[in-house]
Formats: C-alpha cells, sequence, structure tokens
C-alpha cells in the first residue's frame, strides 16, 4: 500500500512539473506582446509617463488597452504624444501610436502603432469562459517605477457577473447608473489582485496563452461598486467577445 502511495504521490508531482513547465513556456511567450501605454514628453524630465498596460494583436501593429487609460490631453507646446512602451528594463524604447477605435461602453480601446510588427498574442473565440478557469495577466502594477519588467499574475474566474447592480433605494441611484441600466453587459469577477497599472492588460488562458479577457481595475469596479464608499479590491475583467464586437464594427481585420 505505501508503495502505490508512493507512485500516486510521484505522478502528482511530475504533473505538478510538466503544468508548471508548461505555464512558465507561456509566460515566456506572452511576454514580449505586452506593452505599456503612456504619453512620451522628448523636452521634459521624466520623458515618459506609464498610465497603463496594453497588449498585441493582429499583425502585431495593433495594441489593446482600457480606454481610461488612454491621456485625455496633449501638450502640443511640449511635444507631447501619445506613445507604447515596449522591451524590458529600465530603457524603454518608444512607439508613436495613434487611436484606431474606442468604446466608452466597455471602456476599450484599439491603438496602432508606428515600426516594425511586434508579437501578437491570439484572441480566444467569444464564449464565456466558466467560473472555475484558471487565467493570467502580464502588466505593470507599479507603473515604471523600477523600470519596465512585466509581472505576472495568476487565479481564476471566480464568476460573471452584470455590470450593474440593484441599488437599495431609488435614491442611491445616480445619472451614470441609469445609463448603465439601459446596457447592462457581463463581467469577469477575479480571485486575483489587480492594480491600476494592470488596467488594459490582456487575461489570458494558463494552459493556451489565447486571450480570454481584458483587466479592468477602475472603470469596472467604480460602476459596480458606486453604491459602496470605499472600493473592495475586488478584480474584475472584460470579456474579450466584447472585443471581438468592437474589433468587427470597426472593420478591423487581422
Amino acid at each position: 500500500m505505501k508503495t502505490l502511495y508512493g507512485l500516486l504521490f510521484s505522478a502528482l508531482i511530475l504533473v505538478t512539473n510538466i503544468a508548471q513547465a508548461e505555464f512558465v513556456d507561456v509566460v515566456a511567450k506572452v511576454k514580449p506582446s505586452v506593452v505599456g501605454v503612456g504619453i512620451h514628453t522628448p523636452t521634459s524630465r521624466p520623458q515618459n509617463i506609464l498610465r497603463g498596460t496594453g497588449f498585441v494583436i493582429g499583425d502585431g501593429r495593433y495594441v489593446v488597452t482600457n480606454a481610461h487609460v488612454l491621456p485625455t490631453e496633449l501638450d502640443e507646446s511640449l511635444l507631447q504624444k501619445m506613445a507604447i512602451f515596449i522591451g524590458s528594463g529600465k530603457q524603454a524604447k518608444v512607439r508613436q501610436a495613434e487611436i484606431v477605435a474606442t468604446s466608452s461602453l466597455y471602456d476599450l480601446a484599439i491603438l496602432k502603432i508606428s515600426g516594425s510588427p511586434l508579437p501578437a498574442m491570439t484572441l480566444a473565440d467569444s464564449t464565456f469562459k466558466p467560473d472555475g478557469s484558471y487565467i493570467a495577466f502580464t502588466g505593470f502594477p507599479i507603473g515604471t517605477v523600477l523600470g519596465l519588467y512585466p509581472v505576472t499574475h495568476r487565479g481564476m474566474i471566480a464568476s460573471t457577473t452584470p455590470t450593474v447592480i440593484p441599488v437599495q433605494s431609488a435614491g442611491q441611484m445616480t445619472l451614470k447608473m441609469l445609463k448603465r441600466m439601459r446596457n447592462p453587459y457581463l463581467v469577469y469577477q477575479l480571485d486575483a489582485t489587480a492594480y491600476p497599472g494592470n488596467s488594459g492588460s490582456a487575461m489570458y488562458d494558463m494552459k493556451t496563452g489565447k486571450v480570454v479577457g481584458i483587466i479592468n481595475k477602475v472603470f469596472v469596479q467604480a460602476t459596480k461598486e458606486a453604491v459602496i464608499s470605499k472600493p473592495s479590491g475586488i478584480t474584475y475583467a472584460i470579456p474579450v467577445k466584447y472585443l471581438h464586437q468592437i474589433l468587427k464594427e470597426n472593420n478591423i481585420k487581422f
């Protein structure tokens, strides 16, 4: 009997090691597709300000991020440009970017970058992933304080839940909440912790590396948790289904 238990334990360790090795390979493949999104000001110090994370899709020239990550205005007198930061380390390489499409409803944005194409991630289909699915996301949770070093978190989809939750009384309703109630949609609630710098990160299947959602630390949280005084710390993600929809609506093919 002891020998049988020993064999089962050894088999479990082997399976765990194989799964870990496979995930290591997935992360290594994902990291070159992860970029920073922010502002480049050649006349100032610091020159680069990171506002969030993005990831490359399609032919290697499209970047997806959250719409709230984009700069609201640029100072032309300072030669400010919206930029994508690529590479890894303290010396970020800068690529100029232009907005191709945005969605205020889903808080998503698609950018097109200049220069040679970058490694792209593959989008999963529009099917919702079931609760309990293991996922990971890679981005810049603390910005570029320590340099442009992507960080990976892992967890699972804890729930699939509507963006709008009922309130106890009409007095708690806001104009923003009323507008949202006209167009509710489903988002993923995660058991992994993301930070504001992770906004726009690709949430991907741990086994395949395919994008199943886009991390949203600010916009969705503000919508779902409008009736509580302090944010819960829960992390949400926009399902890739809605990114597919925006790509189709804007005739973006790749």
